[in-house]
């Protein structure tokens, strides 16, 4: 159950429950309460990462906080303890919020379930989860005397030398008249803490002024401005000799910024490093005519407006027919077994650039979907993955990857092959270009298709054969009526 009773009577430790798909541990990224803090049941208490995903963790008592177990940014094992509960004096008091006590809440058990860990006991219950973003903002604190420390509430009100801004979740109230600043990501306040950036002073560009990623880097390549300039002496002027080549020369007082490789970002590295190492890729590519899909799709959008196709869901399309003609691409290399594995069923995977780095969600059996339920499946697997919202089942399992770099401006790409996957098809941008047609010089909208796959899976013939297939229908969508 992800629990235990402590050696002192009546303490709960709350252990760090198995959050699926073989992880084994996860990174403090966040304390959700603090020792002396009243739980319910199901709230939320800390915000980890794993190698997959941010995740939130219920614990599945209620009380009091007595003791939290690992610091911020600290690896915690699956199955040590996390938090320790003591119950409260009074467990039939009642209790804001609801009129149900702690205790009937527990024994009614929990609805909440995380990556297939259940915190009930039995049927559903209520759930009180914390909201991720306050809107309210908090009260600025009095200012500290002239030239005096500034205060710290973690303290009960002692002056703190050298105190910093807490970097939290939420909306505060920045000083001087700034606007408040929204963070969501623990990633980016991660970023921010490890660059020296002050996330009051930034311009969130997401959704509602949310402060991304891409806000952070943007403000740490921007130049520094000092507060105070002070001259620095000339060297020449006071008589010292300068060396040829160092006359005007200042250090600019830069430094290197170091970024930990942890949570998504490591696994990341660790599985493009095994693909490399074990897959022996290679590369083949054709530009195609794309006027006659772009127009095919326009059409279709035209007659069911409330329903469009992306250009993404058309080329999924396609390749799906491309794989059920050609299934030697929808596989992967058992080494242990010295075998290679057909699927039985397309487990298609999309190639999604996040704040927290390139994730590939997985879209199941995508062969048993329509054009329209593919469209409006990769609208909604993309968009909650770009979130963060993803469990971590839903971006392992692939067995084909479709990834569409054109969105970055860039023809072309030698992509690393998603491990443990046989092939992946790549699709440049879409630009006017001379085209031959019917000999005829004409301006067309043409696009490049890359496809990598493993030597060991199948030989140049049936990658070829695949991506003439693919090229083929986008370049006459009409064949793809022969198909279905």
């Amino acid at each position: 159950m992800g629990g235990g009773m402590s050696a002192v009577t009546g303490l709960r430790d709350f252990l760090l429950p198995d959050l699926g798909e073989g992880l084994s541990e996860a990174e403090i990224v966040e304390w959700r309460v603090a020792v002396g803090d009243v739980v319910a049941v199901d709230q939320t208490v800390v915000e980890v990462e794993t190698a997959k995903a941010v995740v939130d963790v219920p614990c599945p008592y209620a009380g009091r906080v007595v003791a939290l177990h690992g610091a911020v940014g600290e690896v915690r094992p699956v199955g040590q303890p996390l938090v320790t509960i003591a119950p409260l004096d009074d467990d039939n008091g009642p209790q804001p919020g609801g009129h149900a006590t702690y205790r009937e809440e527990e024994r009614a058990g929990s609805g909440n379930v995380l990556i297939g860990y259940g915190t009930g006991h039995g049927g559903p219950g209520r759930r009180r989860r914390r909201p991720r973003l306050a809107l309210a903002p908090e009260p600025e604190p009095a200012a500290p005397p002239a030239g005096g420390p500034a205060a710290s509430p973690a303290t009960g009100g002692a002056p703190v030398e050298g105190a910093e801004p807490a970097v939290g979740t939420g909306t505060s109230l920045a000083p001087s008249g700034r606007t408040a600043t929204l963070v969501i990501s623990p990633i980016v306040r991660r970023l921010a803490r490890e660059r020296g950036v002050d996330l009051a002073s930034v311009r969130g560009t997401g959704p509602g002024g949310v402060v991304r990623r891409a806000d952070v880097e943007a403000a740490t390549a921007a130049p520094t401005t000092r507060l105070a300039a002070v001259p620095e002496p000339d060297p020449a002027a006071s008589g010292i000799p300068v060396p040829d080549g160092h006359v005007g020369l200042a250090p600019t007082g830069d430094q290197d910024v170091v970024i930990p490789l942890t949570g998504i970002r490591r696994a990341i590295a660790d599985k493009l490093s095994r693909s490399r190492r074990e897959i022996p890729e290679v590369t083949i590519w054709v530009d195609v005519d794309a006027t006659a899909l772009l127009e095919t799709r326009a059409a279709v959008n035209a007659a069911t407006p409330d329903a469009p196709v992306s250009v993404l869901a058309l080329l999924a399309r396609i390749c799906l027919t491309g794989l059920r003609r050609y299934p030697q691409l929808n596989a992967h290399v058992d080494t242990a077994g010295q075998r290679i594995v057909q699927s039985a069923g397309v487990h298609l995977g999309i190639a999604t650039q996040t704040d927290r780095g390139l994730v590939v969600p997985v879209l199941r059996d995508a062969q048993r979907l329509t054009t329209r339920e593919l469209a409006a499946a990769l609208a909604q697997t993309t968009a909650a993955a770009r979130a963060g919202t993803l469990p971590p089942a839903r971006l392992t399992g692939g067995t084909f990857t479709l990834n569409n770099y054109g969105v970055f401006g860039v023809d072309g790409s030698t992509p690393i092959i998603n491990h443990p996957e046989a092939a992946l098809l790549g699709v440049g941008r879409i630009v006017d270009k001379p085209w031959v047609v019917d000999g005829q010089l004409a301006v067309r909208k043409v696009t490049q298709l890359s496809l990598t796959f493993d030597h060991r899976v199948c030989d140049g013939g049936v990658a070829g054969g695949f991506l003439r297939h693919v090229a083929d229908r986008v370049e006459q969508p009409a064949l793809l009526v022969a198909d279905v």
